[in-house]
């Protein structure tokens, strides 16, 4: 018989049993026997369920030692067996795949360390112990800005963009670089990946100090060439052909002198050790000096129009931040057929903050904008030289907006002029003295 119907036969024959005692004797004494029967049946349950949950809370519960019994509970306790047989195979099974992946990670260059939901240290292998300081046993569950203290890696974490690694000096061993990249996963967990590129980030300084160094020792002879051409062209005693050398001179001594000067200005903010000071920016005085500067710049060639659409303070390095401006609008005046256009503006969108030139010049193909922040990329050479650029201008401007976590976007179409627009976030700007939230 299917042990299913075991328990229904029983309270079948159970109620035959107390029919055929109503019909012989008297209903008290089936009616006795039919309670008698229901307290065994009752008390043979609850015995096999006690021993079902002794099983089932016992320390070392197995599939191996599963109690048996008759009937349906023999087939509920085979298959409860079953289920915890193929429980514990995935578990197993679980754990060797883990153990696999901890040992794979531990045998990684990289550092790997697992954040929780609060950026608290879960799981971090060899290598990131030996990066960043890290004691698994002692630090777990602890935020990690309460290990890693680097104001840098602090701001990294708290302004939330993550696509690009940062680069910071290790605080006990002064002579190595980690690159630091957080990668989100998971609802709110995050994956913090350190490399160590201490080669090659004293391999960048090398190129760093030699540009400088070099830039430096050329500055003297060109600004004493460039005096003794002023010298001789203010004489009044040349002839005209002598005239146009020293002019053609003068004029490569000066761009010479602009290119040392940018390459000079490039190499100290590649430096990530000089971090700038900040301070609070009035954007309507900057604005005012920049746009004073534009005319000064264009001669009175260009019809120049100045929006500040709403007072603001920036948190940002004056200085490099008046530098960067001043780029895209000396690009605009240069690049600007004269009676042409050109705009300053800032503007506020959301809670960020943007300023942005916008002109009526030559226009920049779309393929070649993604390119044009990269060290002496031009996109017409000869146009380039006529006009006196280095070709470092939006280099500088992209190192100075990237110590700023501002951003640069550039639209321009052929014909049509371009927008060279700067973008900060909100925690860099006071709106009317007050910091938006």
């Amino acid at each position: 018989m299917n042990p299913n119907l075991q328990g229904l036969a029983g309270v079948i024959w159970l109620t035959a049993i107390t029919l055929i005692f109503w019909a012989v004797f008297d209903s008290v004494v089936a009616l006795s026997i039919f309670s008698v029967g229901l307290l065994g049946m009752i008390a043979y349950h609850h015995y096999n369920l006690s021993r079902l949950d002794k099983w089932l809370r016992s320390n070392n519960i197995s599939y191996l030692n599963a109690p048996d019994g008759p009937g349906a509970w023999g087939l509920v306790f085979a298959r409860v067996a079953r289920l915890l047989r193929r429980h514990q195979n995935e578990v197993r099974r679980l754990e060797h795949a883990l153990d696999r992946l901890h040992r794979a990670t531990s045998a990684m260059p990289e550092g790997v360390v697992i954040l929780g939901d609060a950026d608290q240290l879960e799981w971090c292998n060899l290598a990131a112990e030996g990066h960043l300081g890290l004691n698994l046993k002692l630090d777990g569950g602890q935020h990690i800005t309460r290990i890693v203290r680097q104001i840098q890696f602090v701001d990294y974490l708290n302004f939330g963009d993550f696509s690009k690694p940062i680069v910071l000096k290790q605080s006990q061993k002064s002579d190595i670089f980690l690159s630091l990249q957080l990668v989100p996963y998971g609802d709110s967990e995050k994956l913090l990946i350190s490399r160590d590129i201490t080669r090659f980030e004293k391999i960048e300084i090398m190129r760093r100090d030699f540009i400088a160094n070099v830039s430096h020792e050329l500055r003297t002879p060109l600004t004493v060439i460039g005096g003794f051409l002023e010298t001789l062209l203010d004489s009044g005693k040349l002839e005209k052909m002598e005239q146009n050398v020293l002019e053609l001179m003068a004029r490569q001594a000066t761009r010479m002198h602009r290119l040392i000067e940018d390459l000079l200005t490039l190499s100290r903010l590649e430096n990530s050790q000089n971090s700038p000071k900040e301070e609070r920016i009035d954007i309507v005085k900057l604005m005012r000096g920049i746009y004073q500067e534009a005319q000064s710049l264009s001669s009175g060639r260009h019809q120049i129009r100045l929006n500040v659409a709403r007072e603001a303070v920036i948190l940002g390095n004056e200085d490099e931040l008046r530098s960067a401006f001043s780029n895209l609008v000396s690009n605009a005046v240069r690049y600007t057929p004269q009676d042409g256009n050109i705009s300053l503006h800032w503007i506020q969108e959301g809670e960020e903050g943007v300023f942005f030139v916008q002109d009526s010049g030559i226009g920049i193909e779309p393929s070649y904008i993604p390119r044009l922040t990269e060290r002496f990329y031009r996109v017409d050479r000869g146009r380039s030289r006529e006009t006196g650029g280095t070709g470092l201008g939006l280099a500088i401007v992209k190192h100075i907006l990237t110590h700023h976590r501002a951003s640069l976007e550039i639209v321009s179409k052929p014909g049509h002029g371009s927008i060279f627009k700067i973008r900060f976030p909100a925690s860099r700007v006071l709106w009317d003295g007050c910091q938006k939230t």
